[in-house]
């Protein structure tokens, strides 16, 4: 019922949840908030496969003493051990299922934080106002969430009150099982505020989805393969910003990734923010390396699929929200006013789901 790569998957991920569990008995870990959430996002992600699975073992288990007790000697007990076991097997059968079903999307749903990068594409002044719907769009979803919502840099575009560039750590239980669908290019197809003759724009946002990793998920050589500079703001912000050296330029050497964070006026701020964003395109880099090399050999592993180049349009005009990846049609009203995502992101779970699942 299960492909041996799976079942050796399963047992590996049983072993850290009884690890995990362990670890958060601890006195000094429960002392510790953020290991405490940390470890907590780690199990809530392994638990519901695990628990199907050693559910799934112990059905096993019995459907081999059944077939034991029916190839036995003992002619009552075999008739009833035959009239049992197929309800049995059906049973782990659907069980099996499930198990399969939790485990394809549980590498995503480790990641508790995601780094959303918000770029205002072609379109003008109207574009830089799509990139600040965006924002405020997914701002105000993870508030329905419970999930913290930090702007990490903002470059604003003064003139009309939009956005052209937005780096945004956002954290809490099941981000980038959703968040990881937003990765591509938004168009919007509406008329601007700034259009006085009424004519319909096209505009465009791309936004990546990076999972943000903890330290142990990426090696980085600091020391050695980062260059770090540190020098004065640019653009808006005061004779402090833009005299006082606290923007922080970092790069990669192996990989050429650059990250540059000015958003505050601490140095330290700056670094540690630089930081975590180079570690995320850098372990964004390894994953997609890592999902190359196994897409080659797909047949019993557990494949994770790009998402990054899906496209969706929001027609304000039709009131409509068409993703390239769905049937189904969605009200931009819902989506970007009210940022009713959840129905749309169950439709997207539920087909990757079923694409992996096909793919085991």
């Amino acid at each position: 019922m299960l492909p041996d790569a799976v079942a050796h998957k399963l047992s590996e991920m049983d072993a850290q949840l009884a690890e995990l569990e362990q670890k958060l008995g601890d006195q000094e870990v429960m002392a510790d908030h953020n290991a405490v959430r940390e470890l907590s996002i780690k199990r809530s992600a392994l638990e519901p496969v695990v628990v199907s699975y050693r559910e799934f073992t112990k059905l096993r288990e019995e459907a081999a003493e059944l077939e034991a007790a029916a190839a036995g000697d003992d002619d009552e007990l075999a008739e009833m051990a035959r009239e049992e076991l197929p309800a049995l097997l059906g049973s782990a059968e659907e069980i099996a299922e499930r198990v399969k079903a939790s485990l394809v999307t549980a590498d995503d749903r480790k990641h508790g934080a995601v780094i959303l990068e918000l770029r205002a594409g072609t379109g003008g002044d109207e574009a830089g106002l799509w990139c600040r719907d965006l924002m405020e769009m997914y701002s105000r979803y993870a508030a329905k969430k419970g999930w913290s919502f930090e702007e990490m840099e903002i470059t604003a575009d003064p003139s009309v009150g939009g956005v052209r560039h937005a780096v945004i750590s956002v954290k809490g239980e099941g981000v980038f099982v959703e968040l990881g669908f937003e990765a591509g290019v938004h168009s919007v197809k509406r008329v601007p505020a700034t259009e006085t003759q009424g004519r319909i724009h096209t505009s465009t946002a791309t936004v990546a989805a990076l999972p943000e990793p903890e330290s142990v998920d990426v090696t980085i050589d600091w020391a050695n393969d980062v260059e770090e500079h540190v020098t004065t703001a640019q653009g808006p912000g005061g004779q402090n910003v833009n005299k006082v050296a606290t923007a922080v330029h970092m790069m990669h050497k192996p990989t050429g990734v650059e990250v540059r964070m000015q958003e505050t006026k601490s140095q330290a701020q700056n670094r540690e923010k630089a930081k975590r964003l180079l570690m995320a395109r850098v372990y964004e880099i390894e994953r997609a390396q890592a999902e190359a090399e196994r897409a080659a050999e797909r047949k019993g592993q557990i494949g994770t699929g790009g998402r990054s180049e899906k496209i969706r349009v929001y027609r304000y005009q039709d009131n409509i929200v068409a993703d390239q990846r769905l049937e189904v049609k969605f009200q931009t009203t819902k989506i970007v006013q009210e940022a009713d995502l959840q129905p749309m992101f169950d439709a997207l779970i539920e087909q990757e789901t079923a694409r992996r699942l096909a793919e085991l």
